[in-house]
This record gives C-alpha cells, structure tokens and sequence, in this order.
C-alpha cells in the first residue's frame, strides 16, 4: 500500500488543464481528492466520476479561490468528509495577454485577485489545517524569466506567488510541513493552445532544448513527486518545469 493511501489532498482550479491531470494522479496514487472548481459542475462532477470509477474516491467542491470565505467552506467541507487535509495545492489561475500600457484597471484587478489574493486565501487557510508531514504546492510560471511582452501582468501575479511559497516555508517551521511551487513552461493545455496560430505553438514549444511543449502529465509528475515521501526534503523552491527553457 502506498505511504499515500487514504491521505487528503485538496487541488484548486481542478475542473480543466493541468489542475485536472493533477486531481486524477493524485487520486491514483491514493489520495482523497477534493476537486475544486469556479463555475464548471459538469466538468467538475465528470472528472469525479471518472476518479471513483477507478476505484479513487473526493468531492467535488465549489469556490471561487478570490473569495476567503468560499475558501474556508472549502477547507471545512474537505475536514467534514475525509478527516483532515494533508496536501493543498494551488492550481486555479487566469491569463489575460495585453501590453502593460493596455491593462485595463478591471482586468488587472481580477488577475490579482484570482493568482495572488487567491492562492494568499488558500495558503493561510493550509497553513493553520494541513496535518503534520503535509504539504502546500503553489503554482508559478516561467514566463517570469523569459521576460515575454503581453505576460508582464500575469508574471508579476506569480512573482508574488513565489515570494509567498519561499516566506511560508520558513513560516511553517517545526510542523514538517514543506511549501513548494511549480512553475511550468508551455503546456499543450486548451488554455495555452486557445487563439495561437501553428506557427506561434511551434516557436514556444522549441523555446527549450527539448523542442516540444509540456504535457499535464509532465507536470502531474513533479506534483505527484512533490506530494509523496520522495519530496519531502524539497521545501521553500520554485521548481520550473519547462524542459530547460529558462
């Protein structure tokens, strides 16, 4: 039996992309997994069925990650159904490409609000539930050092985020508690895929030396990594998984 089984993990943002790849691994590899989503139930109840069809077993739980009351109902209702949380991982987050002189207030706004106040709600929330030996898995990019024009907005989110996961890794000292933070490349999710000509997919994906895009399940992999015994000496990182691209 895996050192895993019957541990709860909770993966925002859960009901599409990688979030959904991570959900469904994290199931397999025995967690109790509380699948979070904004808007999308079908897609949300579907991911579900198909983890407790494979004998996996979660919840499907609604929230807007912006809202920090949304999030404690969250939290309570992964305690109310599994016993307590052991992983917490932030995926949920919007892109939106545009010149920094044409980012509009709203938008900027809600970018911050999403990436930054909501991944601050979860990690607080994380911070005081997650059991001993758990961890926190927060989501960068990195795009922050390839420097892109349209991504400065979305990079200084993450930019954020990073100094959040690197701060409440010192912060959660003596709980054994490890906080951590991923930060793809490319990945050929619809997201990333959405609007891009042929050409534009072609030149990201040979931006590293491994000239291809990133696929959810390469980035499932270091999540699986991080969340299992194997990872437990990582903590206060950044991991950029991107094939060398930076």
């Amino acid at each position: 039996m895996s050192s895993t089984t019957g541990k709860v993990a909770i993966v925002t943002g859960s009901s599409r992309g990688i979030g959904a790849e991570l959900v469904v691994r994290l199931a397999r590899d025995g967690f109790k997994v509380v699948l979070n989503y904004s808007g999308n139930a079908e897609a949300a109840n579907n991911i579900l069925a198909a983890i407790k069809a494979a004998g996996g077993d979660g919840i499907a739980a609604q929230a807007d990650v912006s809202d920090p009351t949304a999030v404690k109902a969250m939290f309570d209702a992964a305690e109310s159904a599994f016993g307590g949380i052991d992983v917490v991982i932030n995926c949920a987050g919007i892109l939106t490409l545009a010149k920094i002189e044409d980012f509009d207030d709203a938008t900027f706004d809600k970018a911050m609000a999403v990436n930054v106040k909501g991944t601050f709600n979860a990690c607080r929330e994380a911070a005081k539930r997650v059991r001993k030996g758990g961890r926190i898995i927060n989501f960068s990019t990195s795009v922050i050092g390839v420097r892109l024009p349209t991504y400065g907005v979305y990079a200084a989110t993450k930019g954020a985020v990073e100094a959040l996961t690197s701060v409440l890794a010192q912060e959660m000292r003596g709980r054994e508690v490890s906080v951590n933070a991923v930060a793809p490349g490319p990945v050929a999710t619809e997201l990333f895929l959405h609007g891009k000509s042929p050409e534009l997919i072609d030149h990201m994906a040979k931006l590293n030396p491994l000239e291809r895009l990133g696929q959810t399940n390469d980035i499932a992999n270091v999540v699986s990594f991080l969340s299992g015994p194997e990872g437990a000496w990582i903590n206060g990182q950044t991991i950029r998984a991107n094939g060398g691209m930076c």
